[in-house]
């Protein structure tokens, strides 16, 4: 289970959506962090992985052997 305090702007916005909707604030909530948290795993695990492998490539050599 979650618990967050949200700004009264957002709050206000959730609940119209809800409203308007038909939907439980909960599950806009869900949707939204779902679809927020893929872009999140993919940037922080792209991160993680750029630290863990520090070997580069120059751009002028990539450039070179791709002939451009």
């Amino acid at each position: 289970m979650l618990a967050i305090r949200l700004p009264e702007s957002i709050e206000a916005r959730l609940n119209a959506l809800a409203q308007e909707t038909g939907r439980a604030k909960s599950t806009l909530a869900r949707e939204a962090i779902l679809e927020y948290i893929d872009d999140l795993e993919d940037y922080y695990l792209a991160e993680a992985r750029a630290r863990m492998n520090r070997n580069t490539i120059p751009l002028a050599d990539v450039e070179r052997e791709l002939g451009l």
